[in-house]
């Protein structure tokens, strides 16, 4: 998902060492404009964290799914009284960039003092290619899959991905969940429901995806737009999908494993957020889901990756992976594991963690200083695109 004029709340609450981006605009806007320094990123971060309240620091770690791709009455609501800090279209639309462009102006107009701090709203969307290409009809490319993708030298296809950006950009989208940076072992797309089977992957061999992804990432990053690597450690040694399929179990994939290196190589090319699975891995962590799971979060991400960005759930909200785990216990585990951005495609769920997460926050102590840590994070990604001004 702490402050350095410093006031004094900050002092107690120690700053995250900046991560330098590779872009940064308005989400208005549809070229890029310069990024501002990590420092200058992170002081400003601080400076509005500390003039937040405890639940529009809550509401700062959560990304609302717009139902039907319309900012609704339950979404305007959850906005104004949870105080929600970012959105996601979660339909597939051919509106076309017009349309979309009319809800994201809807949505950044809720931006305000009481609601968000005024503090802009993440917008973000799967715009990856192929089947999971959530934006379409006039004002987009149609986007070939990742595994077409592949096929285009990385100098290339970063120039056809920062055109992509711009597309999304000028709808007023300034995040995109991807790239997928899973591999899929030769000769097991049919078998592997949630990456081969739609053609998501970039290859089926580390290199070639670390080469591929982060050029879809730095194309996208030129445009201005954030980027999403996922979904970490991987669900390309998996059968099931998360999304419709319970107890999906990964029995391959170690902690040192070759398979993690596009996720090293995005962490290093500067990717501004990871998203992490909702599977089992079983010879990482055999007892939690990759979401709530420490050895995941904070071993890996954290400490052997280094990664000091914005670690975001798969969603929570709706999918089937989490279905028997009550709201409030999704969103504490994750942020107790070291997440900081929570996805849920529904208002009802992202309420819940809220109220959640905002009822245990106000005793204060560690759990009140991980919420400020995460919140922190996701405005250090905000300041660094202008949707939060200092």
């Amino acid at each position: 998902m702490a402050i350095a004029l410093l006031l004094s709340a900050c002092a107690q609450n120690p700053v995250p060492t900046p991560l330098p981006t590779a872009g940064a605009s308005s989400p208005a806007a549809s070229t890029p404009t310069a990024a501002p320094s990590p420092t200058a990123t992170a002081d400003c971060a601080a400076r509005i964290l500390a003039a937040m309240t405890v639940d529009q620091r809550v509401g700062q770690l959560f990304l609302l799914g717009l139902a039907n791709d319309q900012l609704g009455p339950a979404e305007t609501d959850a906005i104004r009284t949870r105080h929600l800090g970012s959105v996601w279209f979660v339909e597939q639309s051919a509106a076309g960039a017009v349309a979309i462009r009319a809800v994201t102006d809807a949505v950044q107009a809720l931006a305000s003092a009481e609601a968000t701090a005024n503090v802009r709203f993440f917008v973000a969307a799967n715009q990856e290619g192929g089947i999971i290409q959530s934006l379409s009809g006039p004002g987009f490319s149609t986007i070939p899959s990742a595994l077409d993708q592949s096929e285009v030298d990385p100098a290339t296809l970063r120039l056809q991905a920062t055109q992509w950006g711009r597309e999304l950009a000028t709808a007023g989208v300034n995040l995109n969940f991807a790239p997928v940076l899973d591999v899929v072992p030769p000769g097991t797309d049919a078998q592997n429901q949630p990456i081969g089977a739609l053609r998501r992957g970039y290859g089926h061999d580390p290199a070639t995806v670390s080469a591929h992804a982060v050029a879809f990432m730095r194309g996208m990053e030129d445009a201005g737009i954030a980027t999403t690597g996922k979904h970490f450690p991987g669900l390309g040694r998996v059968k099931g999908n998360t999304d419709f399929t319970a107890a999906v179990v990964d029995d391959v994939t170690t902690a040192n494993d070759a398979y993690l290196a596009p996720f090293r190589d995005a962490v290093a090319a500067g990717i501004p957020f990871l998203m992490v699975a909702l599977a089992t891995y079983q010879r990482i962590d055999p007892n939690d889901l990759a979401v709530f799971s420490t050895p995941v979060m904070r071993r890996l991400i954290r400490d052997s990756l280094n990664f000091a960005g914005v670690v975001v759930s798969d969603d929570l909200g709706a999918t089937a992976a989490v279905a028997n785990i009550a709201p409030a216990d999704r969103a504490i585990n994750f942020l107790l594991a070291g997440g900081d951005l929570i996805i849920s495609k529904t208002v009802a769920p992202a309420v819940a963690m809220a109220e959640a997460i905002s009822a245990r926050a106000a005793g204060g102590g560690a759990f009140r200083t991980r919420v400020d840590d995460a919140a922190f994070r996701v405005l250090r990604a905000k300041a660094a695109r202008g949707l939060v001004r200092c």
